[in-house]
């Protein structure tokens, strides 16, 4: 073969190495933070277990958006990183991909009939409720989709996912984002101590919980290709001729990864080993996608916007858990099931 015959194929690979490389050091900075924060999650716990102290359970993702927040407005990302930092929405996705191990359709129908609707009126609400709060505030329209996006479903990852299929700019992600993660620091105090006084704690609860937010989370596929038409209508891109095609490109493809994940582990594929090290695996992505929020995320930009956007964030998530609360409480009195 000649040497012009190869020529092609020795250049794109080239390119395909050089690409490679340029990501790596931002994808070990990632790495490091996200290190730091499982680190940090482990060392409080262990300390307070010694000590047999009470101290709050931050989670690990959770350090990793601070200790990426700190490096990202102190000393800065160098150009070096950039490239490899802006890799944290692949490893989100991937993250929910693999997540899909613990999402056990058999889990879920345990939840019954009544609760999946219970589910389903939660988020409609939800929804309705921040959309009216971001117009009454006056918001930027898709920053208020963000808000919504994030405050129904999973939060972070919601937005993240929600993005690029309304074709929303960094700016409001990034308004969204920090809304939705100072909400979250509040809760993360405040709802513990709400649930104790009110005695909605224990076990069974506690499962019950996890079970009602996974089916939650499921619905992110839909609910951002809902938006994703609903946009696209405000466009004036409804002539589009192929709506097939249309779809299939705003459409999240790794829920379907998610979901084959699910059936995967729901028909018994995977032995217990591989569930428990793909869900470490899950945990890891999620570790490197925080990390690039934090790293992404520039505070003096945010202050642009003002407190609108965490105004309507904190009305709209006190609301939601306060209708929450009342469907549950309203569904165990009339209907005895929980």
């Amino acid at each position: 073969m000649s040497d012009a015959a190869t020529a092609p194929s020795d250049s794109i690979a080239f390119h395909s190495s050089l690409g490679f490389l340029r990501v790596v050091p931002g994808i070990l900075l990632l790495a490091a933070i996200g290190y730091l924060g499982k680190r940090t999650e482990q060392s409080i716990a262990a300390y307070g277990k010694a000590d047999h102290i009470a101290l709050p359970n931050i989670e690990y993702v959770l350090w990793a958006i601070l200790f990426g927040l700190i490096v990202a407005n102190t000393v800065g990302v160098p150009a070096l990183f950039q490239a490899g930092v802006r890799t944290y929405d692949f490893w989100l996705k991937t993250g929910i991909v693999l997540l899909g191990v613990r999402f056990l359709l058999g889990d879920v129908l345990r939840l019954g009939g009544v609760s999946l609707v219970l589910v389903a009126i939660e988020l409609g609400i939800s929804i309705a409720l921040m959309t009216l709060l971001g117009k009454w505030l006056r918001l930027p329209p898709k920053l208020t989709s963000l808000l919504a996006i994030g405050s129904s479903i999973c939060g972070v990852s919601a937005i993240i996912a929600a993005k690029g299929a309304i074709d929303a700019d960094d700016e409001d992600a990034s308004y969204a984002i920090a809304a939705i993660l100072a909400l979250g620091a509040f809760s993360l105090f405040a709802f513990p101590a709400i649930g104790h006084a009110l005695g909605l704690y224990s076990d069974a609860a506690a499962k019950f919980a996890v079970l009602a937010k996974t089916a939650r989370n499921a619905t992110i596929g839909f609910v951002v290709l809902g938006y994703a038409i609903y946009w696209a209508r405000k466009s004036h891109r409804t002539g589009v001729e192929n709506k097939a095609a249309f779809l299939w490109q705003k459409f999240p493809k790794f829920v379907l990864g998610f979901l084959l994940i699910s059936i995967l582990a729901t028909v018994g594929v995977f032995t217990k080993p591989q569930l428990t090290d793909i869900a470490n695996l899950s945990r890891w992505a999620f570790l490197l996608t925080f990390a690039g929020v934090g790293l992404q995320t520039n505070i003096r930009e945010l202050r642009k916007q003002g407190l609108r956007p965490l105004l309507v964030g904190a009305a709209g998530e006190f609301a939601i858990a306060g209708i929450t609360l009342a469907l549950i409480v309203g569904a165990s009195r009339g209907l005895g099931i929980f």
